[in-house]
């Protein structure tokens, strides 16, 4: 399993999760749906969203739609008018992750109007003021988890229109992960306690996300100690877990609150690998902790880093089991990225649950 930081993202294996936290508006009765209850919302429903026919990003998508165009069929139509135009870079125009500001790119936008039967401007009039470059400048929310999890991932497709949002009133000072291994070596529960900053005034809430790799492994019982459970749903094609948790009150600009929760998860049939957490920003501190059940030793444990999801893992190094059956990372001036514990069972006998401890994604 496997949780992410600043954030909150956490991601189990064998049976996993992974977790990630962010900031939002305030969801939509569409959007709740509280887990004990094993009730599932479709994808299509958290997907959901305004059109947003005020902006560029909205009209443009609402053409596209309406024209029945391919952004790979759009792409060919501005190439044979000359205008080389990316279907990435267009896919980035119609999400609102960038827009059009060069010279090439703003004539391309004319072009858009007629390839699209929009009337002269429809979509140039809506582009905002020239976005500011350069290395000083912070790379948004959305941007900053984009780096860290790549395009469609699981988190942008649980939170749906609130991926935009991620995390852009808080920011992660601290994080303690506890997750428990049970006797047969599935994961049992995680807890997580995060020290959390105002990044604005009024601050009131956090999402977090938490994923797992094994589908018969999902939440049966959330106690929240530290804050307000305010949704709680469960995504079962996803396998994801949607946490909305109030503060309780709201934050003054850099003033500071503490979220707890834990979750207790149901028995599956595959022994957990490994626990990541993702963070997009630098954390003050970061404390990894993984207990054993103590018949289901590992006989290999070891943490590792990646630069993003889906990267190899580096930085592996070995580390201990103590005489509690817990391994723990304690990682200060966190940076940026994938920060994981994983461990091996042996082939049998007092090493284990007598399966290999491989998972379906590696450690």
């Amino acid at each position: 399993m496997s949780s992410d930081t600043d954030t909150d993202e956490a991601h189990a294996t064998g049976p996993g999760s992974t977790g990630s936290q962010a900031t939002h508006p305030r969801a939509t009765e569409a959007h709740t749906t509280a887990a004990r209850t094993g009730e599932v919302i479709t994808t299509s429903a958290l997907h959901a969203a305004a059109t947003g026919a005020d902006t560029f990003p909205g009209v443009l998508r609402e053409a596209l739609n309406r024209r029945g165009l391919s952004l790979e069929r759009v792409s060919e139509r501005l190439r044979v008018r000359g205008i080389t135009i990316s279907q990435a870079t267009l896919s980035s125009w119609q999400r609102g992750r960038s827009q059009p500001e060069r010279a090439r790119s703003l004539q391309a936008v004319d072009v858009l109007e007629e390839i699209l039967e929009l009337p002269a401007g429809a979509l140039r009039s809506l582009l905002g003021p020239r976005r500011p470059r350069g290395r000083t400048t912070p790379p948004d929310t959305e941007g900053a988890a984009l780096q860290i999890l790549g395009e469609d991932s699981v988190v942008e497709k649980a939170l749906g229109a609130r991926f935009r949002h991620f995390n852009q009133e808080t920011s992660s000072l601290m994080v303690h992960d506890i997750v428990r291994v049970g006797e047969t070596g599935t994961l049992s529960g995680i807890s997580t306690t995060n020290v959390l900053r105002a990044k604005r005034a009024g601050a009131d809430r956090a999402i977090f996300v938490l994923s797992f790799d094994d589908e018969a492994a999902e939440p049966v019982d959330i106690k929240v100690t530290c804050g307000r459970l305010a949704e709680a749903t469960y995504l079962k094609g996803l396998k994801s877990l949607v946490l909305e948790i109030h503060f309780g009150r709201e934050l003054a600009k850099l003033d500071t609150t503490v979220v707890s929760y834990a979750v207790e998860v149901s028995p599956s049939e595959t022994p957990a690998t490994h626990y990541e957490r993702w963070s997009r920003t630098n954390l003050h501190e970061y404390l990894q902790q993984v207990f054993f059940h103590p018949g289901a030793l590992p006989a290999d444990c070891h943490r590792y880093v990646r630069d993003k999801v889906g990267d190899p893992p580096r930085g592996r190094r070995r580390i201990p089991l103590s005489d509690a059956h817990d391994v723990h990372v304690l990682t200060s001036r966190c940076k940026p990225g994938v920060h994981g514990v994983a461990w091996e069972y042996g082939t049998g006998g007092t090493g284990g649950p007598g399966a290999s401890g491989t998972g379906d994604r590696p450690g």
